[in-house]
Formats: structure tokens, sequence, C-alpha cells
């Protein structure tokens, strides 16, 4: 399965390490696990809040049981979300080949043109004026997030690789 809902990238993996903490051991509601993300985080909004759990979810930190959300004990490295990034986050892969094809950096515009024929019908018709705009700022997000997890560098240009999550590998002929 596939996870679409990614948060704006934080300013550091620290915040990802404080999400996860702040998932319950014990199963909770998501209510429940919504407002301890808001307590513990400084989250604004719940809207937020459910965002963050879903995707601690995508990253395998947390996940959701009979009795509800909690948190898993996977400790958060670098090396374990870039590869849960890739495997279960919808895009990513299709952003990754779209980086390592391009010769020069490309920009979330560039970005997403490539990866728009990829977004599911029915999100067309979800939100047919918006569909773009949205999935936009969700390919803008993912890009941001292959930097956090230095996987991508972003320049003046755009987005370029530097380490493939999935070659293994930095990327020849890139400078750094």
């Amino acid at each position: 399965m596939k996870f679409k809902l990614v948060p704006p990238a934080p300013d550091s993996l620290d915040f990802v390490r404080q999400a996860q903490q702040a998932v319950p051991l014990v199963p909770g509601s998501e209510d429940d696990c919504c407002a301890r993300l808001l307590r513990r985080t400084g989250l604004p909004a719940r809207d937020d809040a459910r965002t963050w759990l879903t995707f601690l979810r995508a990253l395998e930190l947390a996940t959701e049981t009979d009795a509800g959300f909690k948190r898993l004990s996977q400790e958060p490295t670098p090396e374990q979300l870039r590869d849960a990034f890739v495997r279960r986050v919808f895009g990513v892969e299709e952003l990754l080949a779209t980086l390592r094809e391009a010769e020069d950096p490309i920009t979330t515009e560039e970005a997403f043109a490539r990866l728009r024929e990829r977004v599911p019908q029915w999100e067309h018709y979800k939100n047919p004026t918006e569909w773009k705009d949205i999935w936009q700022e969700r390919t803008g997000d993912l890009l941001d997030w292959l930097v956090l997890l230095n996987a991508a560098v972003e320049t003046d240009e755009g987005y370029r690789l530097v380490a493939d999550p999935v070659g293994g590998g930095e990327q020849t002929g890139v400078d750094s």
C-alpha cells in the first residue's frame, strides 16, 4: 500500500522522532493520537496532526490496530526513513526516476509535469478546480523530503539527485 498524505518537511529529522514519540505505545483512537501530536509537537491544527499520523504509518514508525494507533519501536534512522519513504509513499519512485534521468536540476513544476499522469483519476474529480495545485504542492513536499533525507539537494536551478536510495549510492557526475 502506498500513502499519499505527506506533511511539509520539517527543519530536521528530530521532528520525526518527536512526532513518533507523541504516538502512544498503547493503542489510542485517532482523536487521542491527534491530540497528543498537537500537544507534544506544536502542530497548528488537527488536520496537520492527522497527516502526520498517517505519514508516520507510511514511515513504519506507527501502525493502526483494531484498538487504534500505536507507536512502533522502529528507530527513525535516516536509512530506515529513506527506505520506507521510497517504498511506501506515492510518487517518490517516479520522482527519483525523474531526478535520475535529468541532466540538469529540475524545478517543482517540471517534476510535477512528469508525475501528473500518475495522479489517480479520482483525485481529478475530488477537487476538479484545485487538483493540479494540490498535487504540485505535494510534489514540492516530496522533493523537500528527499532533500531532508539526503537523497537530493535543492539548488537555485531546482532539485537534483545526490544519493540514490534505490541504487544505493551517490550519483556519478554530480558536484557536491
